[in-house]
């Protein structure tokens, strides 16, 4: 936890309301200077060539995706877009991509497939759009498609969690044999306001809600959610983003090269146990 966080919970527990620790980790997910996924692309990955439309309905402004060269290797990069003026995050609906978005995404990951080139994701969404006309077009069967075409891609995949990853809109993102989260980052089936909206009836429980939810990065590493979690600066990745982002670098080329190593239907095997053998639980005498 970053140092003034701390300070600031210590400081309220003092008056006697304490503060989650998950509640200070998720401010810091959603801080509004923390380097959104387009940052770390611009950052680590060079020549950038969007790819646009997903040839059924239109472009969706809330996801990018292009290739590009991550150290002299062309790549596929993935990320949604929430922009940070209030009329580009209007625009980009918040960061929550429609169908169309995942549409395109999925376009891109099957051009990646056929020229055999590693796709990295970037997630920093709440999940999702859920306007009515999102579900006109099929929102649903959209993630479900993703989830299931990214589940039998036969190139490496690599998912970052940098900020909040939300419901499947998120997991739609990330069935890749490796999934990175930064360590304030968040990654849940559902927002602690939705949650706390559901379960007590008062979004206001939303402290409660994130405590109860154990979605931090550590959490989530526990019941191998993730593969590895990146500690980030003090105070925060925005408070120094260059030294995040040599982190990050540091730990896609590590992870990129150790699963390149393996035969594909290795990889394949691999992945699919992965996930079936996500939190699982069981009991002993």
């Amino acid at each position: 936890m970053a140092d003034n966080d701390a300070g600031k919970l210590a400081q309220v527990q003092a008056a006697g309301t304490p503060i989650p620790e998950a509640w200070i980790r998720t401010e810091l997910a959603r801080h509004p200077q923390r380097p959104y996924p387009m940052d770390f692309i611009e950052a680590l990955f060079t020549d950038f060539s969007e790819i646009h439309g997903d040839r059924a309905f239109g472009d969706d402004p809330a996801m990018t995706c292009g290739m590009a060269y991550f150290h002299g290797e062309p790549v596929l990069v993935i990320a949604n877009l929430k922009g940070r003026t209030l009329k580009e995050r209007v625009i980009r609906k918040f960061g929550s991509p429609q169908p169309e978005g995942y549409r395109k995404a999925l376009r891109a990951m099957q051009i990646a497939e056929k020229f055999g080139r590693p796709i990295f994701t970037f997630l920093d969404l709440a999940g999702a759009y859920p306007g009515i006309e999102a579900e006109e077009r099929g929102q649903g069967e959209a993630i479900a498609r993703n989830l299931l075409e990214m589940s039998r891609l036969r190139v490496p995949t690599i998912a970052t969690i940098t900020g909040e990853g939300g419901s499947g809109g998120a997991l739609a993102l990330a069935v890749a044999d490796r999934v990175l989260m930064l360590e304030n980052a968040i990654y849940s089936v559902i927002s602690p306001e939705a949650c706390a909206s559901i379960m007590w009836k008062d979004a206001s429980k939303k402290q409660q809600a994130a405590a109860a939810l154990k979605y931090t990065a550590i959490d989530v590493k526990r019941l191998g959610c993730v593969d590895d979690v990146l500690p980030e600066p003090a105070g925060g990745t925005q408070n120094d983003p260059a030294a995040a982002m040599e982190l990050l670098d540091k730990k896609l080329t590590y992870h990129l090269a150790s699963i390149q190593s393996l035969p594909i239907e290795e990889l394949l095997e691999q992945r699919y146990q992965k996930f079936r053998n996500i939190a699982q639980f069981y009991t002993t005498a």
